[in-house]
């Protein structure tokens, strides 16, 4: 019994990692990671960041390595959840690898940094976005290449604001650090504007029935909902209202940069909003890595190039560095500009990139574009 419970926890440490190639011992090889939620609901931004890293490490191990090494990638699956992340963490980090290109969600990055910071592995995130998770960071090789929920409320706040603020408008979050610390953002500069909500609550992600939440909308006559959360309840809570007679019109942060939106919303969901970062597949400078990764039947969306990004950042500022020490790798880290898929950037004092700020989008025809300043036409 013994046999048979040491290879089942074997066998669920390796679904949960990621399997590890043999590489710790070869002199040749630099072993770095992505980590993100390869399985569960949020599983399509996992994949994302899967993409990104291994088209990355792909192109530079073509190009030569880092340093004259191959780079071995290894996968850790958090699942969006703290504790997991934090069990990911400590694998990877008793793995020896130099550089960890995650994690996906602010609650798993902002546990798993302090295993990172006491490992001495560089951590960048290309995805989450939550103030604390460098104003916080609890050491200097903490850092990511995506926005702030700050500078990404702000932008969203605003626009609400301008388009709907002579009508009711509902903040709705999730609960997590991402989804309620964005809403909140929202909030604040909303009423910052003079414009108060005539709703503010929050709900469990997760559930499959919103329709109590949906009446209480439908009760205030919401006419623009903010949604501080994932795509997947997202999406939910868009096809309840609208089986319920609604019109409202849906916005949320870059939670929902993803195709599985679409596909949980259908047609319902034309019109919705989103702040997202400047689309990077729009970059002339990522266009090759593009059409790479169309060739292999991969859209580069959301956060694929941003993975990409804080692999290629780290590259730079190892060979500029000689080494791949992390002492060494954050001084190069924080004092380089990096010319990157996602455009040429810096690090400031927090680990933040210095990147253009956020910008409004909205899905149509299952794909999302950016938009002009404009009022939007009332979905239908």
């Amino acid at each position: 019994m013994m046999r048979l419970a040491g290879l089942i926890a074997a066998l669920a440490a390796s679904l949960v990692l990621g399997a590890c190639d043999g590489a710790d011992d070869n002199p040749d090889v630099t072993k770095i990671a992505v980590a993100g939620p390869v399985t569960g609901q949020y599983a399509s931004f996992g994949t994302q960041m899967t993409s990104g890293a291994e088209q990355a490490v792909a192109d530079i191990n073509a190009a030569g390595g880092v340093l004259g090494k191959t780079l071995d990638l290894e996968v850790g699956d958090d699942a969006c959840d703290p504790k997991q992340a934090v069990a990911v963490a400590n694998h990877l980090a008793g793995q020896g690898v130099a550089l960890v290109a995650g994690h996906f969600c602010s609650g798993s990055s902002i546990p798993a940094s302090n295993v990172y910071a006491e490992s001495n592995a560089v951590m960048i995130s290309p995805a989450s976005t939550n103030p604390a998770f460098t104003d916080s960071r609890p050491g200097p090789n903490i850092y990511r290449v995506c926005g702030r929920d700050d500078k990404q409320g702000s932008v969203a706040g605003a626009y609400l604001a301008k388009h709907f603020g002579d009508k009711n408008i509902a903040i709705i979050d999730d609960k997590t650090a991402y989804g309620k610390g964005l809403a909140d953002e929202v909030k604040k500069t909303l009423n910052a504007a003079g414009v108060q909500e005539v709703l503010n609550e929050s709900y469990t992600a997760g559930e499959k029935d919103y329709s109590a939440l949906v009446s209480k909308l439908k009760q205030a006559d919401v006419d623009a909902l903010f949604v501080g959360g994932y795509h997947t309840e997202s999406g939910l809570i868009l096809r309840q209202m609208r089986d319920q007679g609604m019109d409202t019109v849906l916005m949320g942060g870059d939670a929902l940069v993803t195709q599985e939106y679409w596909s949980i919303t259908g047609p319902a969901g034309e019109g919705t909003l989103m702040t997202f970062s400047p689309d990077p597949r729009k970059n002339p400078a990522a266009a090759d890595v593009v059409a790479r990764l169309k060739e292999k039947g991969i859209e580069p969306e959301g956060y694929v190039l941003y993975t990409y990004a804080a692999i290629q950042a780290w590259k730079e500022a190892a060979e500029k560095a000689g080494t791949t020490d992390t002492a060494a790798v954050v001084k190069a880290l924080n004092e380089g500009e990096f010319d990157t898929v996602i455009g040429k950037f810096r690090f400031d004092e927090h680990g933040d990139p210095s990147l253009p700020p956020y910008a409004v989008y909205r899905w149509a025809d299952g794909s999302y574009e950016q938009i002009e300043d404009e009022a939007p036409s009332p979905a239908g």
